[in-house]
């Protein structure tokens, strides 16, 4: 982990990364010296949980709730003094720690309440990143908790083309807080141990009290011979936790954060584009792409978490609206037609997505690729570079046509079909109707002519179609099926590049797009 570096009089007080674990395990005999809640007070071990529970419920303010319930000794030591009188000094670093954890604090004390471990945890985003869930590390260390890479793998947290696990407030917390109670049943329940092993690795602070042990020295957490970051980390929180629980003492006016949820972790099932993510829980998608910055794309990863954080006060018409939406239609998707020299790589970077979900939205095992064929793409809903596609490109579910003025006219000729007219001028058959004011039903009449503008694109936006599967039942026919939903035995040729219009089999997907009604 990488924590935020300090200055004291002149002097750099410098917290530095978690490294990978180590599984080395003091001695048998090794004494340690266990922090504990503050069993001096006699009354308050008399408190029930419920009793407990009922003044945190009213409790309105979160910084207040922590306090109450921290209990961490307050140490007599320099360091702490030190880290103590420059949060003194600083109010407005606390100021802008406040504004930055508001979203996600409630949210962490609630974890570690469900897992009953000590409230002074919390504070250490704030030691780690300055509660920034998009701080990095020169030693590659991201997110509020400032996870290395082979400690985000080895407590099961993604990191891929699509996101970052790190950087996500429910994944990086739960990860973060596994490790915390792994070395807590590794240091023999000693939490100044377990924090000083979360800095550093769990190595150093055995081979720091094997080292005491041998020369018959003290092995309590302050007696240890530690790195200078690790020394220093410790009495860093310490100093914070008191400057926090006593705010009022040392003349902090800590801005009140609501003690109530301010987010939800939803669980999608799928993958879905985050900008109709943002339409369907009502928000700007600027705010929903700040609550989650582990999403690194134009939406969440296909092979999952399939979770997203929303407001808390949005949670339930996000999942009611969501529920609503056809599996299909959570993502776009783009026709594309195969070029001389194309690579599947090439075309996953042109469409900004990867080579694997290509393949796999494609039934393509190995990288060949024929020229003049097609691939079904998933993009953005509002993806940009939609305006610079050739029309034959877009599965268009609605049209929104661009001036120009290039108008061609196209004479109808025997043999002539919408489909086969859009094949030959490069456009699309909705382009043709919408042009021409034209129905599906609308007869084609020979000699007379159809009005086309080969510069316009058509581009994909939220309308009354959607794009829908469809499983071959046995007994299915093209027609059949093209009667079924409205659309014509070409159009599904067409959608899905098949090559015999006669050759379909029990099981086989198809994709249509139809108009609701």
């Amino acid at each position: 982990m990488k924590a935020n570096l300090i200055i004291i009089a002149g002097s750099m007080l410098a917290i530095t990364g978690c490294q990978t674990l180590h599984t080395a395990e003091p001695s048998s005999d090794s004494t340690t010296q266990t922090v504990t809640a503050n069993a001096k007070n006699k009354k308050s071990a008399t408190v029930t949980l419920e009793q407990i529970e009922e003044q945190v419920a009213q409790v309105n303010d979160l910084w207040l709730r922590i306090s109450n319930q921290m209990h961490f000794p307050v140490v007599d030591n320099a360091l702490v003094a030190q880290y103590r009188q420059w949060y003194i000094d600083n109010p407005m670093h606390l100021e802008i720690v406040t504004q930055r954890a508001q979203p996600y604090l409630y949210y962490i004390v609630e974890q570690l309440k469900k897992r009953n471990l000590p409230l002074e945890l919390a504070l250490l985003p704030i030691v780690e990143s300055g509660f920034d869930p998009l701080a990095h590390s020169p030693s590659d260390a991201s997110g509020l908790w400032q996870l290395t890479s082979p400690t985000a793998m080895s407590f099961g947290v993604k990191t891929n083309w699509w996101y970052d696990g790190r950087r996500d407030v429910a994944s990086s917390t739960k990860a973060a807080l596994d490790l915390m109670e792994y070395l807590y049943a590794k240091m023999d329940h000693n939490w100044l141990y377990t924090i000083a092993a979360y800095n550093s690795g769990e190595g150093r602070i055995f081979n720091a009290i094997k080292h005491n042990q041998a020369r018959g020295k003290s092995t309590d957490f302050w007696s240890l011979s530690l790195p200078r970051e690790t020394a220093h980390y410790v009495p860093q929180l310490l100093a914070l936790a008191d400057v926090i629980k006593h705010a009022d003492k040392y003349g902090i006016n800590l801005t009140p954060i609501d003690n109530s949820p301010q987010i939800e972790v939803v669980d999608i099932e799928s993958q879905l584009d985050i900008n109709l993510a943002a339409d369907l829980a009502q928000i700007d998608i600027n705010d929903l792409k700040a609550i989650n910055p582990g999403l690194k794309r134009w939406a969440t990863a296909p092979q999952g978490p399939h979770q997203l954080i929303v407001p808390s006060d949005k949670a339930v018409s996000f999942k009611r609206a969501l529920a609503t939406i056809e599996p299909n239609s959570r993502i776009n998707w783009v026709r594309y037609k195969i070029k001389s020299g194309d690579s599947i790589s090439e075309i996953a970077d042109q469409f900004e997505t990867t080579a694997t979900l290509i393949r796999s939205s494609n039934g393509i095992k190995g990288n060949n690729i024929i020229a003049g064929r097609f691939l079904i793409i998933p993009v953005a809903a509002k993806d940009p570079d939609l305006a610079t596609m050739t029309a034959d490109q877009v599965l268009a579910r609605k049209t929104v046509v661009k001036s120009s003025p290039n108008k061609q006219a196209y004479i109808i000729k025997s043999g002539d079909s919408l489909w086969k007219i859009a094949q030959s001028q490069q456009v699309t058959v909705a382009q043709l109707m919408k042009w021409n004011n034209l129905k599906k039903q609308s007869t084609l009449a020979i000699g007379k002519s159809l009005v086309i503008f080969p510069n316009e694109v058509a581009i994909n936006t939220a309308s009354n179609d959607k794009t829908v599967s469809y499983r071959v039942q046995s007994g299915d026919s093209l027609a059949r099926i093209a009667l079924k939903y409205k659309v014509t035995v070409a159009e599904l040729i067409e959608w899905n590049s098949l090559q015999n219009s006669k050759l379909i089999q029990p099981g086989q997907i198809l994709k249509l797009i139809v108009t609701n009604s």
